[in-house]
């Protein structure tokens, strides 16, 4: 079948990821973009398995069914965004509004890029297949998820808003959400992700005294912010050796380990030592380690704290182990996107590694392997927001349409 017989509506696709864009769904209230992907699926014929998550919640499962005797494709986008658009560092940014708007041939908008770009491309893929009259003899199914932007609950920061890491994804692949394969959409520039780094987060803490200020001359060494300052800088000594280790490293690419906050004291009583201070690392680890080696050699390095500073009290928390995930190089669908990329291109795509979470995670750990493998970025503009280029989206979208009928087989 010739490339031309599947043609990709531009006006079409911007018009979907608009409306998608303009429903607003941060992470903990994405029930109306659910209902809308099912309305969507509704109206192409897909048949939608709907999946209440939890109160607010919901993945939207639309399964367009093959003739039979091929192999099912998931696409798997998530619709919670990375920011609410409240934000009041972000309230002026029109490209972070629910409110979509083209400029110089991108569309701007809140998640569009990360990544309801992607979730439009995937119903833009079965629209044109299905324009063309083309019949698939596998399954094609478009998971649109809850909850995989890199948060989780922690201290008095509880509620649906906080519970991301593929929370949505591992509800769906336990209630009927798998196929042969996924391709999954996050934004990589064109290349093809191999595999991507998982991660760990690890509280430190640190105990004081609690003690009045008018009492506290002489024991700033009982302050428990002052001794996690101490602690903090054995930490950045032992941050080399994990960065380093050849075990943490994953096709040329170094693992990574970021101080993400710290907490101590009471800003509205400042007038006593805090009896704690916790300190927040987030810790990258390869898919080749698993989850509970990584536990264990950063526990160990806890302890190491504790036999060094014995009069601190140091204590640490693993509170997030969310694994990485990586493909075959010779797995078909890798071969599949390599060949459509480079009809569509003009050259074969490249190969990433990337330190980011996403959903391939929960997907190959169920045993379904899975590439990440989308449009641009969108790096945001200064004043404009979170764009993407809308060619990019059209040509993508012919990709996802033409490597379904590589996977799955025409009629």
């Amino acid at each position: 079948m010739s490339r031309a017989t599947v043609v990709v509506d531009r006006d079409r696709l911007v018009d979907t990821a608009s409306r998608m864009v303009g429903t607003w769904s941060f992470t903990g209230s994405e029930q109306a973009m659910a209902q809308l992907m099912r309305e969507l699926y509704e109206e192409m014929g897909l048949r939608c398995q709907w999946q209440q998550v939890e109160d607010g919640r919901a993945n939207a499962l639309g399964i367009w069914e093959g003739a039979g005797g091929g192999k099912s494709l998931m696409f798997n986008g998530h619709m919670d965004t990375s920011y609410s658009g409240r934000e009041p560092w972000l309230a002026g940014v029109p490209g972070f509004q629910p409110e979509a708007f083209v400029r110089d041939g991108r569309l701007y908008g809140l998640g569009i890029s990360n990544m309801k770009g992607a979730l439009a491309c995937y119903l833009e893929a079965v629209r044109a297949l299905q324009d063309s009259g083309v019949r698939l003899r596998g399954d094609v199914l478009i998971a649109a998820v809850s909850g995989e932007i890199e948060k989780t609950q922690q201290g008095d920061a509880v509620g649906a808003e906080y519970r991301g890491y593929a929370a949505g994804t591992r509800y769906l692949v336990s209630h009927g959400g798998v196929a042969d394969m996924c391709l999954l959409g996050e934004p990589t520039e064109g290349k093809v992700v191999l595999g991507h780094f998982g991660a760990l987060w690890l509280r430190i803490r640190v105990h004081g005294n609690f003690i009045h200020t008018a009492f506290s001359e002489g024991r700033r060494g009982e302050n428990a912010i002052l001794r996690q300052q101490e602690v903090l800088a054995a930490v950045m000594e032992w941050v080399p050796t994990w960065e380093d280790d050849p075990a943490n490293s994953y096709r040329g690419a170094k693992a990574i380990v970021n101080v993400g906050a710290i907490e101590g004291g009471f800003g509205w009583r400042v007038s006593r030592t805090p009896h704690h201070a916790d300190l927040f690392l987030d810790v990258r680890v390869p898919p080749t380690k698993p989850m509970a080696v990584a536990r264990r050699e950063v526990l160990d390095m806890v302890r190491g704290l504790a036999d060094r500073f014995p009069e601190y009290g140091v204590e640490g928390e693993v509170y997030v182990t969310a694994p990485g995930a990586e493909i075959e190089e010779g797995h078909e669908l890798v071969a599949a996107i390599d060949g459509v990329h480079e009809e569509i291109f003009g050259a074969p795509p490249g190969r990433d590694v990337t330190r980011w979470f996403s959903d391939a995670s929960a997907l190959t750990r169920y045993g379904v392997p899975t590439v990440n493998y989308g449009t641009s970025t969108g790096l945001m503009d200064v004043e404009l927001g979170e764009n993407l280029e809308i060619d990019g989206l059209v040509r993508t979208a012919e990709v996802y349409a033409r490597v379904a009928m590589r996977v799955c087989g025409v009629v």
